[in-house]
C-alpha cells in the first residue's frame, strides 16, 4: 500500500470517516483541512442520472453565485463597433473580431469567457475546433451570444459559473475560495445545487440528483446529504 504524504494524512485525521454530512460540515472539514499555500479553490462535484449521449439528457446552464468565484476572469469579446466599445466600457479584456480569430488560431488563449455579437457567430463557427473542447465555445443558451455585451461581461466579471455535465454524468464547478466565509461558501453550493436542478432536462428519468461532493482543490472529498445540499 502507498505510504500517504504528510498532507494526505492531515488531511485524514479531519475527515476521518465523514460522509453523508450538510453542507454547513462539509465546509468546516475542508477548511479545517486545507493546507496548501494559496487559496485553494472549493470545487463540488454531482452525479446525475442522465445519460449526456442522448440531445434529450444534456445538461447545461449558468448559475450566478451570490457571493462570487473569488477568481479574476479573463473575458473576451467578438464585437464591432459600438459593441465593442460597449464590451470595452464594462470590462472586457480582450475585444475584437478577425484580429481576434487570428490570435486564437495562433494558439494564443488568454481569457477564460469568450462572448460574441450574434452578426459575428459565423466567424467564431470557424474556431469550433479550438474553442469546444475548451468549453469556451459562446451559445446562446448560456447567454454569451448576445447583444447585450454589457450585461454579460458584468456577470462573467461577477461570478457567474457555466456548467455542463460530462460523459459520465458528472457536473464540476468551483464555488468559491477556502479563505471565503463559511455561511458565504454554504450560499453559493446551494445557489449552484439549484441551478443544476433546474437545468434537469426532459429525458432525465428516475433519479435526478444522486450524489454531491465537496473539496478543495488539493484536498479529499466529502460527500454531502443532499436534502442540505438542496435546502432553501
Amino acid at each position: 500500500m502507498a505510504k500517504l504524504g504528510k498532507r494526505a494524512r492531515a488531511a485524514q485525521e479531519v475527515f476521518g470517516t465523514a460522509s453523508n454530512v450538510s453542507v454547513e460540515e462539509a465546509v468546516a472539514l475542508i477548511k479545517k483541512a486545507a493546507s496548501a499555500k494559496f487559496d485553494e479553490t472549493v470545487e463540488i462535484a454531482m452525479n446525475l442520472g442522465v445519460d449526456p449521449r442522448h440531445a434529450d439528457q444534456m445538461v447545461r446552464g449558468v448559475v450566478q453565485l451570490p457571493n462570487g468565484t473569488g477568481k479574476t476572469v479573463r473575458v473576451a469579446v467578438f464585437a464591432r463597433g459600438p459593441k465593442a466599445d460597449e464590451a470595452k466600457a464594462a470590462g472586457a479584456d480582450i475585444v475584437g473580431a478577425e484580429d481576434l480569430m487570428e490570435t486564437i488560431m495562433s494558439g494564443k488563449i488568454e481569457f477564460d469567457r469568450c462572448i460574441a455579437t450574434p452578426d459575428l457567430m459565423p466567424l467564431v463557427g470557424r474556431l469550433g475546433k479550438i474553442l469546444g473542447p475548451r468549453n469556451l465555445m459562446p451559445n446562446p443558451k448560456v447567454g454569451t451570444v448576445t447583444m447585450d455585451v454589457k450585461t454579460a461581461v458584468e456577470a462573467a466579471k461577477g461570478g457567474e459559473v457555466q456548467f455542463k455535465v460530462e460523459k459520465a454524468g458528472v457536473v464540476h464547478g468551483g464555488v468559491g475560495k477556502v479563505s471565503f466565509d463559511a455561511e458565504k461558501l454554504a450560499q453559493n453550493i446551494r445557489a449552484f445545487v439549484d441551478a443544476v436542478n433546474r437545468a434537469k432536462p426532459a429525458g432525465a428519468k428516475g433519479a435526478y440528483l444522486k450524489k454531491v461532493s465537496l473539496s478543495s482543490t488539493m484536498g479529499p472529498g466529502v460527500s454531502v446529504d443532499l436534502t442540505s445540499a438542496t435546502q432553501g
